[in-house]
């Protein structure tokens, strides 16, 4: 008897230390997952999009620079950096002295050409002069007339004004400095009429068409406060090979700010989108080589992989073009812990 109780005891302790893959195991049981999620498929609309680093910058035609018309000195300043002005206000005013002397020297010279002119034709009619010289006379008077228009020109701009209405966005000018004409003094800028200048990769460029509508954000992440959209206005057609981007002009239709000129701006730019796609959330995407999986959730709670084509895909949502159809249910939140034919148990968040 006392050998019969030892035997028993020894065969239940090998039966519980026995691994759950021995052949006496039981096979097919299925472990839990605890505190996975899950999300009904859906129908949504979707937005392809491409997102690009730009500058705010001047529109072509709606800001003027303005120089010196010949070297001279600055006389007075009558406006600051960031004012607002009219068209036609004076802005930099240069020393007369020079354009005024200029100016009547060129209109003597006309009067003296002018004379000798009509000497010449006088005599070549009488027959007594040849009219040779009225030639030369008339290419004189023409060439005097000519440094006269200059000379009023410089005179008229002996004072810099305002083109346009608009803001003093530079302004370099300091009483008393020299200056040159290829020296930019003033500029003035139309704030009503600002562009962003994007740099998109060559790839991002070929998905990009004229008229395509921008969202536009602070910073360079994109997840910065939007400030603004636009419309794309034109597409570059040369790599920059210092930067192997593709310059994108966004015309800027709406500001929720005044925008300034050289700020960083993120533009999101609509290139397609698509009505009733399959969509799922993000975080139920698996991946799996070059693709993804999702885990499909049965009626029993039993999930199962299934590879699924992915399509355009946003920042919570992606687009399903294969694989799923709506109604369906998929593991979110807990979706890379699951295994196939695991047993779900939904958790709450």
């Amino acid at each position: 008897m006392r050998y019969l109780v030892l035997g028993l005891v020894l065969g239940a302790a090998a039966a519980c230390s026995r691994s759950p893959d021995d052949g006496n195991a039981t096979s097919g049981e299925i472990q839990p997952v605890v505190g996975a999620r899950t999300a009904v498929v859906t129908t949504r609309h979707f937005e392809a999009q491409v997102a690009a680093i730009g500058t705010v910058t001047q529109r072509p035609g709606h800001f003027a620079a303005l120089s010196s018309p010949v070297p001279t000195r600055v006389a007075r300043v009558f406006v600051t950096l960031g004012q607002a002005v009219k068209a036609g206000d004076p802005l930099v005013e240069f020393e007369q002295q020079r354009f005024d002397a200029e100016l009547q020297s060129a209109n003597v010279a006309v009067d003296n050409a002018q004379a000798t002119y009509d000497r010449a034709s006088r005599l070549a009619d009488e027959g007594v002069g040849p009219r040779k010289d009225v030639e030369l006379a008339a290419a004189a008077l023409a060439q005097a007339k000519a440094t006269a228009v200059t000379a009023r020109r410089d005179q008229e701009l002996s004072t810099l004004r305002a083109p346009l209405d608009g803001v003093v966005t530079v302004m370099n000018a300091v009483l008393g400095q020299s200056t040159d004409p290829t020296q930019v003094l003033v500029e003035v800028t139309d704030p009503h009429a600002l562009d962003v200048m994007l740099s998109c990769t060559g790839a991002q460029a070929v998905a990009v068409r004229g008229g395509q509508s921008v969202a536009l954000f602070t910073g360079q992440s994109g997840t910065g406060q939007q400030v603004g959209t636009g419309r794309v206005a034109s597409v570059g057609v040369e790599l920059d090979s210092a930067t192997s981007t593709v310059p994108v002009r966004v015309a800027v239709t709406t500001s929720t700010r005044p925008l300034r000129v050289g700020e960083t701006v993120m533009g999101r730019i609509v290139t397609g989108a698509r009505v009733n796609a399959v969509g799922v959330p993000v975080e139920a995407l698996v991946p799996d080589g070059e693709g993804y999986h999702v885990f499909v959730v049965d009626s029993a709670g039993i999930a199962h992989a299934r590879t699924v084509t992915v399509g355009i895909r946003g920042d919570a949502y992606a687009e399903v073009l294969s694989g799923l159809e709506p109604g369906e249910t998929v593991v979110t939140h807990g979706a890379y812990g699951v295994t196939d034919s695991a047993r779900i148990v939904r958790s709450h968040p």
